[in-house]
């Protein structure tokens, strides 16, 4: 007996290369079947007669095999079998090419449904790679007649017919041959909505909303089917956060006292003065650590913004109670900027400042004295305490070092109290349990982000995150001045370019791909509205522009296939001045700091989302040099031309991120491997009222059962689906 669990390399009739095609739609089981979703619908119930079809129209029709013929054409290259089909009201031919088999398998007397695109040539018509189905009963080649029971339990025809996500190798007709005897024949589920919201919200329970999603009968039925599913993954994801706010309130954290006194001359040794936009994240940050309980902050801001000036604050403060800090980058080239951006601002800092990367490990005790350490003992420092400020990669918590018997050794804090997370919006319980092995207490955590997230994905995604946001940019930062450059003025930019190298400035110029495809790979269609065969790759203009266009200056060239110490090579080449010119995918790291580079130049820039855009824009005018952007774009196209005036007038990155979550969605917004959420989940985010009913059913759930124990299916569910979207 087959359950929801079940793998489906343990269902009869599935052999090993369908397996393997499947295993490529991340398709392993029963589940992940059912749950494999269309995301569209054919409209073939309405059937027609014969004599009724009209040239380019989508029909179906219902009839009997009266011939099969094979033929070769185009000297013998492309197998062509046509049928022709009969009803009582006339005959009509449909035709496959390339598809041999077929041959065998229509067979003269067979009645069968056709549907698809009506085409004429030669005036007469016909149909072109239709969809077919056969009907239960074998029809006498000389009759017309079909029983219409015969069309009861189609899956391709006669119907609304889903259509799936596919792969080489697998139709959406393959899926709906292997989901419509699953559906009938499988047993029943436990719904895990509770009553009360399937009621409020009129929701199908779970087993009719599995059967109208894959094969409704009504458009309406299909879209409410949808809607549930959307809700039902938003719904548990607000019963997460909730759970992770609950359990997190119970936890104790060190009350770090901070008063203003100690505040105020603390910034009074900065040359500058923060914006009142990082005074307000600051306050807020402040206020909730002088409370016992861990406090768990999402802090947002442009690139260049000062997000870091105001986590090392808090580091520095921390500090002066002898409590530990440790700031965690996505790249060690971060971490050494963050090393040296603290080194820069607290000179005088002498509690032990030290940074733990693959290549190194330093301490810096203040007033220029510096030391470099082997990896042991500077995880001794740790554990002692004697470093107070510690900073490395999101891995510092997994390093780091070998004990002198040869044993792998972890990090290990002596009084950890401010943990900070660059670019990592969600840290783990397990990953925090890691981090404080031994302690009573829990680390108040910090994350920083410089990717703009509209605030219904925050609200949902991040809804576990209390919000701090810096939205305005230093004094004395000049705007960048950005361009949308036409093809015909390609010649003119190199040479504005080119000037300001002279003058000793840096550029970027980012690409949306690694290489040209081979044999135009990707170009299944060449008439394809996306097709990438015009777009700029990384190696193709690393070669024009150092070997043609500039073959006087230093070009340097970065992308995701380089090895780990090639791309921190390269940058630091290029942070030290050495490159005058990066060509990169956007892989160029996030709030990495080239003060002197002034002009970023983006290919491709329709390729890009418009936060993407604006996060490469942040890249330049990091000083107060005026600094330039300029889109290059070979699209004339009215909606690309909007997006990216769209840039031009944004007052913030915030604004944007909006335009960007309606235009597509928050998979690109995020990345999905940032939330682990399913497809329709992460197109649901789009939608305001569905992301507020899934918080208020959340919130009535958990106010009235926070033990879920009215609600045992529910609670079960919830478990597995923490498991699945890697929230634990």
């Amino acid at each position: 007996m087959i359950n929801i669990d079940t793998p489906l390399l343990e269902v009869k009739g599935i052999g090993p290369n369908f397996l393997a095609k499947l295993e490529k739609l991340r398709i392993l089981t029963i589940k992940d079947l059912l749950w494999h979703f269309p995301f569209r619908y054919e409209d073939f119930a309405d059937v027609k007669k014969i004599a009724d079809l009209k040239i380019n129209e989508q029909a179906t029709i219902s009839g009997v095999i009266q011939k099969v013929r094979v033929q070769r054409t185009w000297k013998k290259k492309m197998f062509i079998v046509e049928i022709s089909v009969v009803d009582d009201s006339g005959s009509i031919s449909a035709v496959w090419f390339n598809q041999r088999h077929l041959a065998a398998i229509f067979k003269a007397g067979k009645s069968v449904n056709l549907a698809g695109k009506i085409v004429s040539r030669n005036n007469k018509i016909y149909f072109s790679n239709p969809v077919y189905e056969f009907t239960n009963a074998l029809i006498n080649t000389d009759s017309s007649q079909i029983d219409a029971d015969n069309v009861s339990g189609l899956k391709h025809t006669g119907r609304l017919v889903p259509i799936y996500p596919e792969t080489r190798g697998i139709t959406s007709k393959a899926i709906r041959y292997l989901i419509k005897p699953v559906l009938d024949n499988f047993g029943k589920l436990d719904d895990f909505l509770p009553g009360s919201v399937l009621k409020k919200f009129n929701f199908p329970e779970i087993n009719k909303a599995l059967y109208d999603i894959h094969f409704p009968d009504k458009l309406k039925d299909a879209q409410i089917a949808k809607r549930r599913f959307a809700f039902e993954d938003l719904f548990l994801l607000q019963l997460i956060n909730l759970r992770q706010r609950l359990s997190l309130a119970k936890q104790k954290a060190f009350a770090l006292k901070i008063d203003d006194k100690i505040l105020n001359n603390l910034l009074r040794q900065l040359p500058f003065e923060l914006t009142s936009s990082q005074q307000k994240s600051l306050a807020e940050i402040i206020e909730s650590l002088r409370k016992s309980q861990p406090m768990n902050r999402l802090l947002q801001g442009d690139v260049g913004s000062g997000k870091t000036i105001v986590a090392a604050l808090i580091a520095i403060m921390a500090a002066g109670f002898d409590k530990q800090s440790v700031f965690m980058a996505p790249t060690e080239v971060l971490a050494r900027q963050h090393y040296e951006t603290l080194k820069k601002f607290f000179p005088s800092f002498n509690k032990g400042l030290g940074i733990l990367i693959s290549s190194e490990a330093k301490v810096f005790y203040g007033d220029d004295l510096e030391q470099t350490l082997k990896k042991t003992d500077f995880l001794e420092k740790i554990s002692s305490g004697e470093l107070r400020i510690i900073i490395g990669t999101h891995s510092l918590i997994s390093t780091s070092g070998r004990s002198p018997e040869g044993r792998q050794k972890s990090v290990k804090f002596k009084d950890l109290a401010f943990v900070v997370i660059d670019e990592q919006h969600r840290f783990g319980v397990k990953q925090r349990a890691q981090l404080v092995k031994g302690s009573k207490t829990i680390p108040h955590f910090l994350s920083m982000s410089a990717t703009p997230i509209p605030r219904t994905l925050t609200l949902t995604v991040f809804g576990d995150l209390d919000l701090s946001i810096i939205d305005e940019l230093p004094r004395n930062r000049k705007p960048v001045i950005t361009k949308i450059v036409a093809p015909e003025n390609r010649d003119k930019a190199y040479a504005f370019i080119r000037g300001q190298v002279k003058k000793g400035r840096q550029v970027f110029v980012i690409c949306p791909r690694i290489e040209k495809p081979v044999n135009n790979e990707l170009d299944t269609n060449i008439w394809a509205k996306d097709s990438w065969s015009d777009v700029k790759a990384v190696e193709e203009e690393y070669d024009k522009l150092s070997k043609k266009v500039f073959p006087d200056l230093k070009v340097g060239m970065l992308h995701g296939r380089l090895k780990a110490k090639e791309k921190e090579k390269i940058m630091r080449e290029f942070k030290n001045g050495e490159t005058d010119i990066l060509v990169s995918t956007s892989v160029v790291e996030v709030g990495v700091d080239i003060s002197n580079a002034t002009i970023m130049m983006i290919e491709g820039a329709e390729r890009f989302g418009l936060a993407q855009l604006y996060q490469f824009r942040g890249r330049v005018g990091r000083s107060e040099r005026q600094s330039f952007c300029f889109l290059f774009t070979e699209s004339v196209g009215e909606t690309v031309r909007k997006r990216m005036e769209s840039l031009l007038e944004a007052k913030n990155g915030f604004e944007l991120a909006e335009k960007d979550l309606e235009i597509r969605g928050p998979g690109e917004i995020l990345g999905e491997s940032q939330t682990g959420l399913p497809d329709l989940a992460m197109k649901a985010i789009q939608n305001p009222d569905l992301v507020k009913a899934s918080r208020e059913a959340a919130e009535e759930i958990s106010k009235e059962d926070p033990a879920f124990e009215n609600h045992p299916v529910l609670k079960k569910h919830l478990e597995f689906f923490q498991k699945e979207v890697h929230l634990e």
